[in-house]
């Protein structure tokens, strides 16, 4: 890719290059071998110095098949719960979200479409290739229509009052012809607001989440870019924020007209190319410090498991040394347990599991659910040091 698919500005700063990644962190694997063989491509991120977008310009769509065997659900922490709840609450009270229709595009397993309309009781149409029909605990399921397929303009007939769409974006290689496609679709709709979830790339860069770097995202949105590509695809923004503890960017808008005349925040520009001029460096000296970390832990003979079976443990497992050092990973998400890591192989266990070979150290992958894992630990009774990456 020559231009940023935000903007379309050839004004890019080639920032890092990661080899060999598996190309999905969310499909995991029923042994070890096949594990091993997982399908991997390489990270080329570029930054666009003109709207703050960050993408990888070496992504291949054509490797990319969404089925049933992508799980990516968060809904077996409390504390991810806590979150989604609370989110649901606010947005149905802010845009008076009862008895509507509401369209998600990429529901995932159908936790958040089932959480908006048992709690307003509304009629929830979600759209994903992953999508289980006979998946246990969805909840309010009468009310919900499940189509195994992408959302597009042939769906144009569907109403709309809310449009949900979390942790889809990014996956998307040119949003702005994805979003004008969307807005063409909510033309004959009366004035629906649409909600949209990404990661945040400041997260990456400024407080190097390194671990977010993971092939099934080709795209990074800052502040700027995010709202950049909203108005030209032809949005009125209502708001933009960062929510769960700054990892995520968030989106609110309504259909308008496309906006010419915006200016994009040049300080926070700014700041981005300062980030993004370190972060190879800083890159580096993370992934050189934890080799050193492992290394150690090795030496003296402990045992060390990772908590976290998501993108973030995956990148890490792939990143560092851990073969022989990480023995295991252990997930709320009962899918997921006894599969095995794409590219590393560990094994994915429950939390019981580690009464049997308590381990010295817990590497906690994300360092928001730090209190909810030592709250678990002690609950199975096991002492182990708690270190975030």
């Amino acid at each position: 890719m020559k231009e940023c698919p935000v903007c379309q500005s050839s004004h890019l700063v080639d920032t890092i290059h990661l080899p060999e990644v598996p190309i999905y962190c969310n499909v995991l694997w029923p042994t070890s071998d096949q594990a091993l063989d997982a399908a991997k491509g390489d990270i080329d991120l570029s930054y666009c110095e003109d709207c703050g977008h960050v993408f990888n310009r070496s992504f291949d769509p054509d490797l990319m098949d969404y089925t049933e065997a992508y799980e990516n659900s968060l809904h077996f922490s409390p504390l991810f719960n806590e979150y989604a709840n609370n989110l649901a609450n606010r947005l149905i009270d802010k845009y008076s979200i009862c008895e509507k229709d509401i369209v998600e595009i990429g529901c995932g397993k159908g936790d958040f479409l089932s959480m908006l309309c048992s709690k307003g009781n509304n009629r929830g149409f979600g759209f994903d290739k992953s999508v289980e029909q006979d998946r246990d605990g969805i909840g309010n399921v009468e009310n919900i229509t499940f189509i195994n397929d992408f959302y597009d303009e042939s769906y144009a007939h569907q109403n709309v009052d809310f449009m949900v769409c979390r942790h889809v974006l990014e996956h998307i290689q040119q949003p702005l012809e994805f979003l004008t496609n969307i807005r063409k679709t909510l033309e004959s709709h009366a004035n629906p607001v649409v909600y949209f979830e990404v990661p945040n790339v400041l997260y990456t860069l400024k407080d190097l989440g390194i671990w977010d770097l993971i092939y099934e995202h080709c795209a990074y949105f800052s502040p700027t870019s995010l709202e950049s590509v909203f108005r030209m695809a032809g949005f009125t923004i209502n708001e933009v924020g960062e929510s769960f503890g700054g990892q995520f960017l968030y989106i609110e808008a309504q259909p308008g007209s496309i906006d010419g005349e915006y200016q994009i925040d040049q300080a926070m520009l700014a700041e981005l190319s300062g980030y993004v001029n370190n972060f190879e460096k800083n890159y580096n000296e993370k992934v050189t410090s934890w080799n050193k970390k492992l290394a150690s832990v090795a030496e003296k003979g402990h045992n060390a498991v990772i908590w976290g079976g998501g993108s973030k443990g995956v990148t890490f497992l792939n990143t560092v040394r851990s073969k022989n050092r990480i023995q295991s990973v252990v997930d709320l998400n009962p899918h997921k347990h006894q599969m095995f890591v794409p590219g590393s192989a560990q094994q994915v266990i429950p939390p019981e599991a580690l009464q049997q070979n308590s381990p010295q150290l817990v590497i906690v992958m994300n360092s928001i659910y730090k209190d909810e894992i030592g709250n678990s630990l002690s609950s199975l009774k096991i002492n182990s040091e708690l270190v975030c990456v």
